[in-house]
Protein backbone atom coordinates (compact mmCIF):
# COMPACT_ATOMS: atom_id res chain seq x y z
CA UNK A 1 0.00 0.00 0.00
CA UNK A 2 1.07 3.63 -0.92
CA UNK A 3 0.87 6.08 2.43
CA UNK A 4 -2.60 7.57 2.79
CA UNK A 5 -4.17 4.91 0.91
CA UNK A 6 -7.09 3.31 2.23
CA UNK A 7 -8.17 -0.09 1.11
CA UNK A 8 -11.71 -1.84 2.00
CA UNK A 9 -11.86 -5.27 2.77
CA UNK A 10 -14.81 -7.47 4.40
CA UNK A 11 -14.83 -10.08 6.49
CA UNK A 12 -17.53 -12.86 7.67
CA UNK A 13 -19.73 -9.68 6.52
CA UNK A 14 -18.05 -6.87 8.64
CA UNK A 15 -16.81 -4.24 6.46
CA UNK A 16 -12.90 -3.02 7.44
CA UNK A 17 -10.58 -0.17 6.26
CA UNK A 18 -7.02 -0.38 6.04
CA UNK A 19 -4.61 2.64 5.90
CA UNK A 20 -0.83 2.45 5.49
CA UNK A 21 0.67 5.50 7.43
CA UNK A 22 4.35 6.76 8.37
CA UNK A 23 5.82 9.50 10.91
CA UNK A 24 9.21 10.87 10.78
CA UNK A 25 11.16 11.95 13.65
CA UNK A 26 11.10 15.53 14.99
CA UNK A 27 14.80 15.24 16.76
CA UNK A 28 18.25 14.85 15.06
CA UNK A 29 20.92 12.02 16.76
CA UNK A 30 24.38 11.75 15.78
CA UNK A 31 25.04 7.99 15.27
CA UNK A 32 27.89 6.09 14.73
CA UNK A 33 25.55 3.67 11.53
CA UNK A 34 22.74 4.20 10.18
CA UNK A 35 19.48 4.28 11.39
CA UNK A 36 16.34 4.29 9.87
CA UNK A 37 13.95 7.40 11.70
CA UNK A 38 10.89 6.62 10.19
CA UNK A 39 8.11 4.88 11.78
CA UNK A 40 5.68 3.07 9.57
CA UNK A 41 2.35 1.41 10.16
CA UNK A 42 -0.69 0.24 9.39
CA UNK A 43 -4.15 1.80 10.46
CA UNK A 44 -7.48 -0.93 11.05
CA UNK A 45 -10.97 0.99 11.00
CA UNK A 46 -13.70 -1.12 12.27
CA UNK A 47 -17.25 -0.82 14.01
CA UNK A 48 -16.72 -1.32 18.34
CA UNK A 49 -19.41 -3.78 17.82
CA UNK A 50 -17.07 -6.13 15.84
CA UNK A 51 -13.94 -5.95 18.13
CA UNK A 52 -14.11 -9.36 19.57
CA UNK A 53 -14.39 -10.55 16.18
CA UNK A 54 -11.23 -8.65 14.98
CA UNK A 55 -9.21 -9.59 17.60
CA UNK A 56 -10.02 -13.27 18.39
CA UNK A 57 -10.46 -14.37 14.28
CA UNK A 58 -9.25 -11.91 11.81
CA UNK A 59 -5.96 -10.64 13.00
CA UNK A 60 -4.92 -14.00 13.01
CA UNK A 61 -6.09 -14.92 9.79
CA UNK A 62 -4.11 -11.83 8.69
CA UNK A 63 -1.08 -13.28 9.58
CA UNK A 64 -1.18 -16.82 8.59
CA UNK A 65 -2.61 -15.42 5.25
CA UNK A 66 0.57 -13.11 5.04
CA UNK A 67 3.13 -15.85 6.29
CA UNK A 68 1.57 -18.13 3.16
CA UNK A 69 1.83 -15.38 0.67
CA UNK A 70 5.68 -14.70 1.41
CA UNK A 71 6.58 -18.12 1.58
CA UNK A 72 4.82 -18.36 -2.19
CA UNK A 73 6.38 -15.63 -2.97
CA UNK A 74 10.20 -15.95 -1.68
CA UNK A 75 13.33 -16.66 -3.31
CA UNK A 76 14.74 -19.43 -2.46
CA UNK A 77 18.52 -18.65 -1.05
CA UNK A 78 21.61 -21.10 -1.34
CA UNK A 79 23.52 -20.41 1.79
CA UNK A 80 27.25 -21.49 2.75
CA UNK A 81 29.15 -20.76 6.21
CA UNK A 82 31.23 -18.15 6.85
CA UNK A 83 34.53 -18.47 8.81
CA UNK A 84 33.99 -17.79 12.34
CA UNK A 85 36.70 -14.71 12.41
CA UNK A 86 33.92 -12.86 10.41
CA UNK A 87 30.95 -13.49 12.80
CA UNK A 88 31.43 -10.45 14.25
CA UNK A 89 31.18 -6.71 13.77
CA UNK A 90 28.57 -4.02 12.17
CA UNK A 91 26.03 -6.69 9.67
CA UNK A 92 28.22 -9.93 9.96
CA UNK A 93 26.27 -12.95 9.28
CA UNK A 94 27.54 -16.23 9.90
CA UNK A 95 26.27 -17.32 6.68
CA UNK A 96 26.34 -16.07 3.16
CA UNK A 97 23.55 -16.59 0.48
CA UNK A 98 23.17 -16.35 -2.99
CA UNK A 99 19.66 -17.26 -5.12
CA UNK A 100 19.08 -20.78 -5.64
CA UNK A 101 17.91 -21.50 -9.35
CA UNK A 102 19.02 -24.39 -9.99
CA UNK A 103 16.45 -25.92 -12.95
CA UNK A 104 16.44 -29.48 -11.44
CA UNK A 105 12.90 -31.42 -10.41
CA UNK A 106 11.78 -34.92 -10.09
CA UNK A 107 10.49 -34.67 -13.38
CA UNK A 108 13.93 -34.34 -14.95
CA UNK A 109 15.59 -36.21 -12.19
CA UNK A 110 16.85 -39.70 -14.00
CA UNK A 111 16.35 -42.75 -11.73
CA UNK A 112 14.27 -45.36 -11.21
CA UNK A 113 10.53 -44.15 -11.63
CA UNK A 114 9.23 -46.67 -8.53
CA UNK A 115 11.85 -44.69 -6.15
CA UNK A 116 11.46 -41.55 -7.44
CA UNK A 117 7.99 -41.77 -6.47
CA UNK A 118 8.28 -43.36 -2.85
CA UNK A 119 11.14 -40.18 -2.18
CA UNK A 120 8.60 -37.84 -3.13
CA UNK A 121 5.94 -38.95 -1.33
CA UNK A 122 7.82 -38.60 2.00
CA UNK A 123 9.13 -35.39 1.36
CA UNK A 124 5.45 -34.27 0.84
CA UNK A 125 4.53 -37.03 3.93
CA UNK A 126 7.11 -34.85 6.09
CA UNK A 127 6.61 -31.08 5.53
CA UNK A 128 2.74 -31.92 6.01
CA UNK A 129 4.04 -33.64 9.16
CA UNK A 130 3.73 -30.90 11.93
CA UNK A 131 1.42 -32.20 13.98
CA UNK A 132 1.99 -35.76 13.70
CA UNK A 133 5.90 -35.24 14.72
CA UNK A 134 4.40 -33.32 17.89
CA UNK A 135 1.96 -36.15 18.82
CA UNK A 136 4.90 -38.51 18.87
CA UNK A 137 7.13 -36.59 20.52
CA UNK A 138 10.13 -36.21 18.14
CA UNK A 139 11.87 -33.06 16.67
CA UNK A 140 10.42 -32.07 13.41
CA UNK A 141 13.89 -33.36 11.04
CA UNK A 142 14.20 -36.21 8.79
CA UNK A 143 17.76 -37.31 7.46
CA UNK A 144 18.35 -38.46 4.48
CA UNK A 145 21.67 -40.49 3.01
CA UNK A 146 22.48 -40.21 -0.46
CA UNK A 147 25.03 -42.81 -1.69
CA UNK A 148 26.67 -44.30 -4.72
CA UNK A 149 29.76 -43.42 -7.22
CA UNK A 150 30.51 -39.90 -8.36
CA UNK A 151 28.08 -38.96 -11.26
CA UNK A 152 25.03 -40.85 -9.89
CA UNK A 153 23.22 -37.47 -9.41
CA UNK A 154 23.42 -36.69 -5.60
CA UNK A 155 23.06 -32.75 -5.85
CA UNK A 156 20.43 -33.00 -8.69
CA UNK A 157 18.45 -34.59 -5.95
CA UNK A 158 18.82 -32.40 -3.37
CA UNK A 159 18.47 -29.62 -5.59
CA UNK A 160 15.03 -31.12 -6.84
CA UNK A 161 14.05 -31.77 -2.64
CA UNK A 162 14.46 -28.32 -2.67
CA UNK A 163 12.55 -27.01 -5.53
CA UNK A 164 9.94 -29.60 -4.89
CA UNK A 165 9.15 -28.56 -0.78
CA UNK A 166 10.04 -24.77 -1.59
CA UNK A 167 13.36 -25.10 0.96
CA UNK A 168 16.37 -22.98 1.23
CA UNK A 169 19.84 -25.07 1.21
CA UNK A 170 22.35 -24.60 3.78
CA UNK A 171 25.86 -26.07 2.23
CA UNK A 172 27.67 -26.48 5.55
CA UNK A 173 31.31 -27.03 5.03
CA UNK A 174 32.66 -28.98 8.02
CA UNK A 175 36.40 -28.10 7.51
CA UNK A 176 35.57 -24.34 8.10
CA UNK A 177 34.08 -24.96 11.87
CA UNK A 178 36.52 -25.35 14.43
CA UNK A 179 35.19 -26.79 16.86
CA UNK A 180 31.58 -27.76 18.72
CA UNK A 181 30.43 -24.71 19.79
CA UNK A 182 31.11 -22.70 16.19
CA UNK A 183 29.03 -26.10 14.33
CA UNK A 184 25.86 -25.83 17.02
CA UNK A 185 25.84 -21.92 16.83
CA UNK A 186 25.89 -22.05 13.05
CA UNK A 187 23.06 -25.00 13.04
CA UNK A 188 21.12 -22.87 15.38
CA UNK A 189 21.19 -19.67 12.89
CA UNK A 190 19.63 -21.76 9.97
CA UNK A 191 15.88 -21.30 9.61
CA UNK A 192 13.05 -23.62 9.36
CA UNK A 193 11.88 -24.98 5.70
CA UNK A 194 15.28 -25.64 4.80
CA UNK A 195 17.94 -28.38 4.03
CA UNK A 196 20.76 -28.37 5.63
CA UNK A 197 23.95 -30.66 3.36
CA UNK A 198 27.27 -31.47 4.16
CA UNK A 199 28.57 -33.05 1.12
CA UNK A 200 31.46 -35.79 1.12
CA UNK A 201 30.94 -36.28 4.99
CA UNK A 202 33.63 -39.00 4.86
CA UNK A 203 36.08 -36.80 3.37
CA UNK A 204 34.86 -33.59 5.05
CA UNK A 205 36.38 -34.44 8.70
CA UNK A 206 37.56 -37.47 10.71
CA UNK A 207 33.92 -38.82 11.24
CA UNK A 208 34.76 -42.76 10.19
CA UNK A 209 34.61 -44.31 13.61
CA UNK A 210 38.46 -43.37 14.98
CA UNK A 211 36.63 -40.59 17.74
CA UNK A 212 40.21 -39.30 18.09
CA UNK A 213 42.01 -42.28 18.65
CA UNK A 214 45.65 -42.31 16.69
CA UNK A 215 46.04 -45.03 14.61
CA UNK A 216 49.34 -47.32 13.45
CA UNK A 217 49.59 -45.16 10.35
CA UNK A 218 49.42 -42.03 11.93
CA UNK A 219 51.87 -42.74 13.99
CA UNK A 220 54.44 -43.72 11.70
CA UNK A 221 53.18 -40.62 9.21
CA UNK A 222 57.30 -39.65 7.79
CA UNK A 223 56.92 -35.87 9.25
CA UNK A 224 57.89 -33.51 6.42
CA UNK A 225 60.94 -32.37 6.00
CA UNK A 226 60.43 -28.88 4.96
CA UNK A 227 59.16 -26.08 7.87
CA UNK A 228 56.51 -24.65 5.96
CA UNK A 229 55.10 -27.53 5.03
CA UNK A 230 55.09 -28.37 8.99
CA UNK A 231 53.86 -25.57 9.84
CA UNK A 232 51.01 -26.09 7.58
CA UNK A 233 50.07 -29.36 8.47
CA UNK A 234 50.26 -28.28 11.91
CA UNK A 235 47.85 -25.58 11.29
CA UNK A 236 45.96 -28.27 8.98
CA UNK A 237 45.66 -30.50 12.36
CA UNK A 238 45.12 -27.50 14.46
CA UNK A 239 41.71 -25.74 12.06
CA UNK A 240 38.93 -28.07 13.00
CA UNK A 241 38.29 -30.01 16.34
CA UNK A 242 34.71 -30.77 15.40
CA UNK A 243 33.78 -34.68 16.36
CA UNK A 244 31.84 -36.94 15.52
CA UNK A 245 29.96 -37.01 19.34
CA UNK A 246 29.68 -32.97 18.94
CA UNK A 247 28.05 -33.46 15.45
CA UNK A 248 25.55 -36.51 16.38
CA UNK A 249 24.46 -33.93 19.15
CA UNK A 250 23.60 -31.38 17.13
CA UNK A 251 21.27 -33.12 14.46
CA UNK A 252 20.07 -35.52 16.88
CA UNK A 253 20.46 -34.62 20.13
CA UNK A 254 18.58 -31.65 22.48
CA UNK A 255 20.00 -28.74 20.04
CA UNK A 256 18.22 -30.57 17.01
CA UNK A 257 14.89 -29.57 18.89
CA UNK A 258 15.67 -25.73 18.49
CA UNK A 259 13.92 -25.50 15.23
CA UNK A 260 11.45 -27.21 12.81
CA UNK A 261 11.10 -28.37 9.55
CA UNK A 262 14.22 -29.38 8.74
CA UNK A 263 16.00 -31.51 6.99
CA UNK A 264 19.73 -32.99 6.88
CA UNK A 265 21.25 -34.98 3.86
CA UNK A 266 24.60 -36.21 4.00
CA UNK A 267 26.44 -37.64 0.69
CA UNK A 268 28.67 -39.67 0.28
CA UNK A 269 30.59 -42.17 -1.93
CA UNK A 270 31.92 -44.72 0.18
CA UNK A 271 29.00 -45.39 2.52
CA UNK A 272 31.58 -48.58 4.17
CA UNK A 273 33.63 -45.83 5.64
CA UNK A 274 31.22 -44.05 7.95
CA UNK A 275 30.65 -45.05 11.63
CA UNK A 276 27.41 -47.18 11.93
CA UNK A 277 25.99 -44.44 14.68
CA UNK A 278 26.60 -41.53 12.31
CA UNK A 279 24.00 -42.90 9.97
CA UNK A 280 21.51 -45.08 11.99
CA UNK A 281 17.75 -44.83 11.64
CA UNK A 282 16.90 -42.11 13.39
CA UNK A 283 19.14 -39.91 12.61
CA UNK A 284 19.55 -40.66 8.76
CA UNK A 285 15.75 -41.59 8.00
CA UNK A 286 16.15 -42.74 4.85
CA UNK A 287 18.91 -44.03 3.05
CA UNK A 288 18.84 -43.93 -0.75
CA UNK A 289 21.55 -45.66 -2.90
CA UNK A 290 22.31 -43.87 -6.33
CA UNK A 291 23.90 -46.12 -8.91
CA UNK A 292 24.74 -46.68 -12.37
CA UNK A 293 22.24 -46.02 -15.19
CA UNK A 294 19.32 -48.00 -15.75
CA UNK A 295 17.08 -47.75 -18.54
CA UNK A 296 14.50 -46.04 -16.99
CA UNK A 297 16.82 -43.05 -15.73
CA UNK A 298 18.22 -43.44 -19.78
CA UNK A 299 14.34 -42.66 -20.95
CA UNK A 300 14.33 -39.29 -18.86
CA UNK A 301 17.12 -38.38 -20.55
CA UNK A 302 15.78 -39.21 -23.62
CA UNK A 303 13.35 -37.54 -23.26
CA UNK A 304 14.67 -34.36 -21.53
CA UNK A 305 17.55 -33.73 -23.88
CA UNK A 306 16.15 -34.98 -27.70
CA UNK A 307 12.20 -34.94 -26.82
CA UNK A 308 11.77 -38.50 -27.70
CA UNK A 309 9.59 -41.08 -26.01
CA UNK A 310 10.86 -44.84 -28.30
CA UNK A 311 13.44 -45.04 -30.96
CA UNK A 312 14.90 -48.28 -32.73
CA UNK A 313 17.97 -48.41 -30.86
CA UNK A 314 16.02 -47.94 -27.40
CA UNK A 315 16.25 -52.06 -27.31
CA UNK A 316 20.21 -52.23 -27.84
CA UNK A 317 20.43 -49.49 -25.33
CA UNK A 318 18.70 -51.18 -22.66
CA UNK A 319 20.61 -54.66 -23.41
CA UNK A 320 23.64 -52.36 -23.35
CA UNK A 321 23.04 -50.55 -19.76
CA UNK A 322 21.92 -54.12 -18.61
CA UNK A 323 25.37 -55.44 -18.74
CA UNK A 324 27.63 -51.82 -18.40
CA UNK A 325 28.20 -49.89 -15.37
CA UNK A 326 27.62 -46.14 -16.87
CA UNK A 327 26.91 -43.03 -14.41
CA UNK A 328 23.66 -40.99 -15.43
CA UNK A 329 26.39 -38.24 -16.04
CA UNK A 330 28.10 -40.04 -18.62
CA UNK A 331 24.56 -41.09 -20.11
CA UNK A 332 23.67 -37.56 -20.33
CA UNK A 333 26.78 -36.04 -21.93
CA UNK A 334 26.70 -38.77 -24.84
CA UNK A 335 23.31 -37.61 -25.02
CA UNK A 336 23.64 -33.96 -25.63
CA UNK A 337 23.98 -32.60 -29.02
CA UNK A 338 27.44 -31.42 -29.76
CA UNK A 339 26.62 -29.27 -32.43
CA UNK A 340 23.36 -27.76 -34.79
CA UNK A 341 23.97 -30.95 -36.81
CA UNK A 342 23.72 -33.72 -34.13
CA UNK A 343 20.10 -35.06 -34.60
CA UNK A 344 18.56 -38.02 -33.00
CA UNK A 345 20.03 -40.90 -34.59
CA UNK A 346 23.50 -39.52 -33.59
CA UNK A 347 23.63 -39.17 -30.27
CA UNK A 348 21.78 -42.11 -29.31
CA UNK A 349 24.52 -44.12 -31.64
CA UNK A 350 27.12 -42.61 -30.10
CA UNK A 351 25.57 -43.55 -26.63
CA UNK A 352 25.96 -46.84 -28.19
CA UNK A 353 29.13 -46.90 -28.81
CA UNK A 354 30.14 -45.35 -25.70
CA UNK A 355 28.37 -48.50 -23.82
CA UNK A 356 30.16 -50.73 -26.03
CA UNK A 357 33.86 -49.29 -25.16
CA UNK A 358 32.70 -49.50 -21.81
CA UNK A 359 31.71 -53.07 -21.82
CA UNK A 360 35.13 -53.69 -23.56
CA UNK A 361 36.81 -51.82 -20.61
CA UNK A 362 35.09 -53.48 -18.09
CA UNK A 363 35.74 -56.87 -19.82
CA UNK A 364 39.49 -55.96 -20.49
CA UNK A 365 39.94 -55.22 -16.50
CA UNK A 366 38.74 -58.29 -15.39
CA UNK A 367 40.75 -60.32 -17.79
CA UNK A 368 43.68 -58.15 -16.82
CA UNK A 369 42.79 -58.48 -13.10
CA UNK A 370 42.49 -62.68 -13.30
CA UNK A 371 45.86 -62.78 -15.81
CA UNK A 372 47.56 -60.78 -12.66
CA UNK A 373 45.97 -62.91 -10.00
CA UNK A 374 46.96 -66.23 -12.07
CA UNK A 375 50.55 -64.55 -12.41
CA UNK A 376 50.80 -63.85 -8.66
CA UNK A 377 49.57 -67.07 -7.69
CA UNK A 378 52.23 -68.90 -9.98
CA UNK A 379 55.08 -66.73 -8.05
CA UNK A 380 53.59 -68.06 -5.11
CA UNK A 381 54.09 -71.56 -5.84
CA UNK A 382 57.63 -70.99 -7.50
CA UNK A 383 58.47 -69.28 -4.32
CA UNK A 384 57.19 -72.08 -2.15
CA UNK A 385 58.61 -74.90 -4.40
CA UNK A 386 62.07 -74.57 -3.08
CA UNK A 387 61.16 -74.05 0.51
CA UNK A 388 59.15 -77.56 -0.10
CA UNK A 389 62.21 -79.32 -1.79
CA UNK A 390 64.27 -78.54 0.81
CA UNK A 391 61.66 -79.56 3.36
CA UNK A 392 61.74 -83.04 1.54
CA UNK A 393 65.09 -83.11 1.45
CA UNK A 394 65.22 -82.46 5.32
CA UNK A 395 63.16 -85.12 6.18
CA UNK A 396 65.31 -87.66 4.01
CA UNK A 397 68.06 -86.83 5.77
CA UNK A 398 66.76 -87.21 9.32
CA UNK A 399 65.08 -90.72 8.16
CA UNK A 400 68.48 -92.18 7.18
CA UNK A 401 70.46 -90.91 9.90
CA UNK A 402 67.37 -92.55 11.75
CA UNK A 403 68.01 -96.08 9.79
CA UNK A 404 72.10 -96.20 9.48
CA UNK A 405 71.90 -95.38 13.31
CA UNK A 406 69.56 -98.54 14.23
CA UNK A 407 71.73 -101.06 11.68
CA UNK A 408 74.86 -99.47 13.31
CA UNK A 409 73.73 -100.35 16.87
CA UNK A 410 72.40 -103.93 15.85
CA UNK A 411 75.82 -104.81 14.63
CA UNK A 412 77.63 -104.12 17.73
CA UNK A 413 75.31 -106.25 19.24
CA UNK A 414 75.54 -108.56 17.25
CA UNK A 415 79.49 -108.96 17.04
CA UNK A 416 79.76 -108.23 21.25
CA UNK A 417 76.02 -109.97 22.22
CA UNK A 418 75.85 -106.86 24.34
CA UNK A 419 72.38 -105.58 24.41
CA UNK A 420 71.64 -101.54 25.03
Amino acid sequence: MDYNEEITEEFQGVKLWWSANRTLSKTQRIVIYPVDDEKKSYKLTVHKRHIELITQSYISHVMKEGKEIETRNRQRKLYSNNPSQNWDGYRSNKWSNVLFEHPATFDTLAMDAKLKEEIKNDLIKFSKGKDYYARIGKAWKRGYLLYGPPGTGKSSMIAAMANLLDYDVYDLELTAVKENTELRRLLLDTSSKSIIVIEDIDCSIDLTGQRGKKTEKDGNEDEPSDPATKRVKKEEKKESKVTLSGLLNCIDGLWSSCGGERIIVFTTNYVEKLDPALIRRGRMDKHIELSYCCFDAFKVFAKNYLEVDSHSLFGEIESLLGETNMTPADVAENLMPKSDYDDVETCLKRLVEALKDTKEEAKKKVEDEARLMAEKEEEEKQRQKPEKEEKEQSGKDVKEVKENGVAKVGEEVKETGVTR
